[in-house]
């Protein structure tokens, strides 16, 4: 495993400082492809100076605005800086890996869920159409699309369309854990639309898993197994906690705070299947609702960046 390095567009994010510090455990180098040059990590004007490191074994693309940014309008100039946040820095990425002399073996990207549209019961696979008839959808389509480039030259693609990633540091979770904490917390809107999730590290470990697993290629569902509901999830978290979930967050507030067309990721829901991740023969650590929601209990700690913790 020595001298293997994996470059990881967006490392030093929430998923992606977690992705870094399993791949470090599991003996590879790591470097991140940022803004801010530093000790393990470059810029992206570097990257498209000089290329990928030498020994590039694989390059990971997670960079991308935050979307569900409470504190940023939800305007044509935000929309746009969410997708030149994706599709840039995955056409940056993909033309370093068509131009590098020696190619990595594989280039994994995500994407998201938004993919499929928001539908009260119909089920999603990774053979299910989608990727038009909103922003979301339409975003997911450019960015898999520009992700497809290094497959051009011969190198083996994958692309992790996400879920709601649950993890103690950050994401959903750090915003819902004071509401929650303090019994003010409980489902959004109905609770009845379905929330496709994932912990942290199941979906750390869905992108090793397409690195190291050279019969994985196309698209994988990084979701759990179990189908909730906004009101399981909300329940679930809430008895993480000891705490009632039953104040929920009605639908106009999310509209008011987020826009209506953003709000629609947390009000309305698909029942995404993660069909072709399960027949790849990814093993998920936390594929229920209620055993992901322990790791967040007052009285359990688990360092979500400790890879003794993720690869468990």
């Amino acid at each position: 495993m020595a001298g293997k390095t994996v470059v990881i567009g967006g490392g030093s994010g929430f998923i992606g400082t977690a992705l870094s510090s399993l791949l470090r455990h599991c003996g590879y180098d790591v470097v991140i492809v940022s803004r801010v040059p530093g000790a393990f990590s470059t810029t992206w004007s570097d990257l498209e100076r000089h290329g990928l490191p030498k020994n590039t074994t694989a390059v990971i693309s997670l960079a991308g605005q935050n979307i569900l940014d409470f504190k940023r309008r939800w305007n044509p100039g935000f929309q746009q800086t969410v997708r030149a946040s994706r599709i840039n820095t995955s056409h940056s990425l993909a033309m370093a890996i068509q131009r590098a002399e020696i190619k990595p073996s594989v280039f994994v990207s995500t994407s998201g869920v938004g993919y499929y549209p928001p539908h009260p019961s119909k089920e999603y696979t990774e053979y299910s159409a989608g990727g038009k008839g909103d922003y979301f959808a339409e975003l997911c389509t450019d960015w898999e699309s520009v992700a497809k480039l290094p497959a051009e030259v011969g190198v083996r693609q994958v692309t992790i369309r996400s879920g709601v990633v649950l993890g103690r540091r950050g994401g959903m979770i750090a915003q819902l854990y004071l509401p929650f904490f303090f019994g003010m917390g409980g489902p959004v809107g109905s609770g009845q639309q379905y929330l496709p999730w994932i912990h942290l590290h199941d979906i750390a470990r869905l992108f090793l898993h397409a690195v190291e697993n050279e019969q994985v290629e196309g698209v994988l569902n990084g979701v759990s197994p179990n189908l909730i509901t906004s009101k399981e999830f909300a329940r679930a978290f809430g008895a993480s906690l000891w705490r009632p979930a039953v104040i929920p967050l009605p639908e106009f507030v999310c509209n008011i705070l987020l826009g209506p067309e953003r709000a629609r990721m947390l009000t309305e829901g698909q029942k995404v299947i993660p069909k072709r991740t399960l027949d790849s023969g990814f093993v998920y650590k936390f594929p229920d609702i209620r055993s992901a929601c322990q790791e967040f209990c007052p009285l359990v700690y688990t360092d979500d960046l400790d890879p003794a913790n993720i690869s468990r």
